[in-house]
């Protein structure tokens, strides 16, 4: 998307909504994916989800533009981790969103946006392992001889688990909120992703089956059932 058009009054009107939605999510829909960990309150939010679908919208600039002023408000509404927990989350959310956008603006189809995801699993879980290893310590206040022995066990299945349901239901999602904007005429018509009727139904039954394969996983892990 060119600078133009990411500044145009229709555009910033739909990222100012993904920014609210996004903001709403990360404060009020939380919940944990590991067991207690005595110390340490892991709990997975959507707001990426909505994030990368306005990336794949609008690309990976308008991505990190909303990743930054979404963290930024937690930061100083509902976040008791100040400085340091925006930068996690920025860097974070950076990761996974920007990276999924940045493929599917090089290949518009059902491959790349899959691809997309794949790697935005993949780099974010690895980055949030880098900076949890790095910022832990300082922004939750533990020894960081606490946060090795927490690394496999809990903190690698919290970051995968979480970034395989923000790509599952990016998948699954995507199509339709950008048809509804589209229908309301917030913004203009884009190429369709290419790939059959059948790829399209494809992709979202795999997708429905990997988040509901994940809510058992955590549902297990946490001895609910």
């Amino acid at each position: 998307m060119s600078k133009n058009k990411l500044f145009s009054t229709k555009t910033l009107t739909v990222l100012a909504m993904i920014c609210a939605i996004a903001f709403v999510l990360a404060a009020f829909v939380r919940f944990p994916i590991t067991p207690p960990i005595p110390g340490l309150n892991l709990r997975y939010d959507p707001k990426d989800i909505v994030i990368t679908i306005g990336g794949f919208m609008f690309g990976p600039l308008a991505a990190a533009v909303v990743s930054v002023i979404v963290a930024l408000i937690q930061m100083v509404t509902t976040s008791a981790t100040g400085p340091w927990g925006a930068l996690m989350n920025i860097v974070t959310s950076c990761a996974f969103c920007c990276t999924a956008a940045f493929i599917y603006k090089k290949n518009r189809s059902i491959k790349g946006a899959v691809i997309g995801l794949i790697a935005a699993v993949i780099v974010a879980t690895v980055v949030a392992m880098l900076w949890n290893m790095l910022i832990l310590p300082i922004f939750v206040g533990i020894p960081r001889e606490r946060v090795w022995p927490l690394l496999i066990p809990y903190l690698l299945p919290f970051n995968l688990i979480g970034n395989t349901l923000n790509a599952a239901f990016t998948m699954v999602l995507y199509k339709y909120v950008k048809a509804a904007l589209e229908k309301a005429r917030l913004m203009p018509k884009v190429e369709q992703a290419q790939g059959t009727k059948k790829s399209h139904i494809g992709v979202i039954i795999f997708s429905a089956f990997v988040v509901g394969y994940m809510v058992l996983w955590i549902l297990a892990w946490r001895g609910i059932i």
